[in-house]
């Protein structure tokens, strides 16, 4: 039976690129894998079909070889698996079981190990939001052995390269007719042996202790917010890089203010006399200042006033918010004998013109009785 031609296999054209071929064989090739078909013989036919058309097509000399004699340039025992095709069949097994090593992992190509990033929790006032601070905060953490330097060896002995994967961290297996790359089993990973460990830190290059950090936090931070302080994380395995700590801000509720995004809200009772007879008030600010408020004559629970600019930083940004206040009229308690007596006189002397909402509300519920007697 005639082979199908290399081209074909892999669904490209004949001046398809290095770029286009890698491409398709990957995509076709994780399709057909025989680990993700166990048994199918069909399915590992066609992978050792991808394999055979490839591994021709990827090598300059034997694509031209090809391009000009067709199968028969390989008909004598060419085209055998090279290197750069056992490195692409490795970048394929580790998508497929996701081990990730020397390439782009967190294990360095020298086998040193990044530090693990690191949170923290910060409860701040709304103050401190506004405003911005910077605080302090303690954090226990590992950092690089004081004794060792971090390189985990005892003070004037040092490490040794792995025999089994001479300094790589991974070793190479052939499987068939792929390879597959693993970590090295007797430095895991490090490419390196240490014969006598540093006794302070047992050989790790790291010990955890207790650092105090300074936080700058910006004005107009929300709830939420994080921070992060590069290479302030745990320190990284035998000399690696630190990693990152992130701080995650939350704001503690205030006694007065109510915050939604850049503005504050704030509630202020408000007596029936000066909610009747109206004048001015005097209200807080973030800052700590009085503001004044006009409350004009019968004003009502709910009335909102809005302060322009004395709301919240907004962050990056010399914009503020706005502060609304709104009124709750007050209803008097535990009044005197002669208090009464003057309230008593005032609900004599009012009526429908004093209290408007009430005379409309009651002349309604009278209208809606009335029509219901007459409609029974």
């Amino acid at each position: 039976m005639s082979k199908r031609d290399y081209y074909e296999i892999l669904g490209v054209s004949k001046t398809a690129s290095e770029t286009e071929l890698k491409s398709a064989f990957r995509k076709l090739a994780m399709g057909c894998h025989p680990d993700r078909h166990p048994g199918d013989t069909a399915a590992e036919a066609k992978f050792k079909e991808l394999n055979e058309a490839y591994q021709v097509l990827s090598d300059g000399q034997k694509r031209a070889a090809y391009d000009r004699h067709g199968h028969a340039a390989f008909e004598h025992g060419g085209g055998q698996q090279g290197p750069e095709f056992s490195d692409f069949m490795s970048d394929i097994f580790d998508s497929f079981f996701g081990e990730r090593g020397g390439r782009g992992g967190p294990r360095a190509a020298n086998g040193r190990e990044r530090g693990a990033d690191l949170r923290y929790n910060l409860e701040i006032g709304l103050e401190d939001a506004f405003a911005g601070k910077n605080a302090s905060i303690r954090v226990p953490t590992s950092i690089a052995c004081e004794v060792c330097s971090g390189t985990g060896a005892k003070p004037g002995s040092k490490s040794r390269q792995c025999p089994t994967c001479g300094g790589h961290g991974r070793v190479r297996a052939n499987q068939g007719f792929f390879s597959v790359e693993r970590t090295c089993p007797t430095c895991s990973g490090r490419g390196e042996i240490i014969d006598d460990p540093c006794k302070n830190c047992q050989g790790a290059g790291r010990v955890t202790r207790e650092r105090t950090l300074s936080v700058n936090i910006p004005a107009g931070v929300e709830d939420g917010t994080r921070i992060r302080l590069a290479g302030e994380g745990e320190a990284g395995l035998r000399g690696g890089p630190a990693g990152d700590l992130y701080i995650f801000l939350s704001i503690a509720p205030h006694a007065i203010f109510q915050r939604d995004g850049a503005d504050l809200f704030c509630r202020v009772p408000l007596g029936l006399t000066s909610a009747a007879l109206g004048g001015e008030i005097e209200v807080p600010t973030l800052t700590g200042e009085q503001a004044r408020v006009k409350v004009p004559e019968g004003t009502q629970t709910g009335k909102q006033f809005r302060l322009k600019g004395k709301g919240m930083s907004v962050l990056r940004s010399r914009e503020t918010g706005d502060l609304y206040i709104q009124v709750v009229v007050e209803t008097p308690q535990k009044l005197t004998a002669r208090q009464r007596e003057l309230l008593l006189e005032f609900e004599r002397e009012s009526s429908g013109a004093t209290h408007p909402e009430a005379a409309g509300f009651f002349g309604r519920v009278k209208d809606f009785l009335g029509g219901i007697g007459g409609a029974a």
